[in-house]
This record gives structure tokens, sequence and C-alpha cells, in this order.
């Protein structure tokens, strides 16, 4: 018979490193929130505008941002501005810069005459490059063949 001692295992520790799993899950999960969530902050004006088959034009560092909503208000850069100080203003940024870009968005509802009457103050004023903005329209499903 022998006589031997019985070993132990010794009693697992506490474990003192911090699981990081969790904490990357919600960041991630806040990522994802902000990355959907901040295209809807980038116009607060609510237009209804027409939907079109373009691709969307890149933004360009030096533009003015001019929008007729349907109620027949105008707004330069998200401020509600009269036709006088829109001619003003576009006459100090084509003084500044000629190549200055109009990203003109109209609602529907707003006439064709009201459109052709703001592009023909811009033009006097000395911008002559405007491009209308739309909102992309639904992809169209096709028939299958």
């Amino acid at each position: 018979m022998a006589f031997g001692r019985l070993e132990r295992r010794p009693a697992s520790q506490p474990m003192s490193d911090i699981n990081m799993t969790p904490l990357i899950d919600v960041m991630l999960v806040l990522l994802v929130i902000f990355m959907l969530t901040a295209p809807l902050m980038t116009s607060s004006l609510k237009l209804n505008l027409p939907k079109a088959d373009a691709k969307q034009a890149g933004a360009e560092p030096q533009s003015l941002q001019i929008a007729l909503s349907a109620k027949g208000q105008t707004f330069l850069n998200d401020q509600v501005v009269t036709n006088e100080e829109l001619v003003a203003q576009a006459r100090e940024a084509a003084r500044q810069r000629p190549d200055t870009e109009v990203q003109l968005r109209a609602d529907q509802a707003v006439s064709y005459g009201r459109v052709a009457e703001l592009i023909g103050l811009l033009q006097k004023a000395g911008l002559n490059r405007i491009a209308f903005v739309t909102e992309a329209a639904p992809e169209a499903v096709l028939p299958a063949q």
C-alpha cells in the first residue's frame, strides 16, 4: 500500500480581464444606427422632389444650395430669402468664384415658370452652373424571361 499525498487541483482563479465582446457589439450597433440616420439629417426641408434615373452627383466643395418649396418660399442654404437677397448673394458668390455651382431643389408642385424665373435671376447674377437635385427613382422590376 502506498502512502502518497492526494494532489488537489488549485481552485480556479477569478478572471481579471474585461470581456470586450459585448462592448464591441454595442459599438457596432451604434455605428450602424448613425450610418443609417446621418443621411436623413442632411436636409431639414420637406420637399417632394421629382424622381429621375440619373446618377447621383458628387458633392462640390463650392456650391449654393437653393430650394423652392411648394408654398412658394425660396431657401438659400436652408434659410428663407427674398429674390433680392438671393441675387445679392449669388452675385457675391460669382464675384468670389465664377465656377460656383448652384444645386437647385424644387418641389414637384412648383410651377415651371417659377423655376425658369429663378434660373434667369441666377444667370443674370453671373452663375451659369446650375444642377437640378432629384431623388433616385425606385428600381424598376424587370419581367422574368
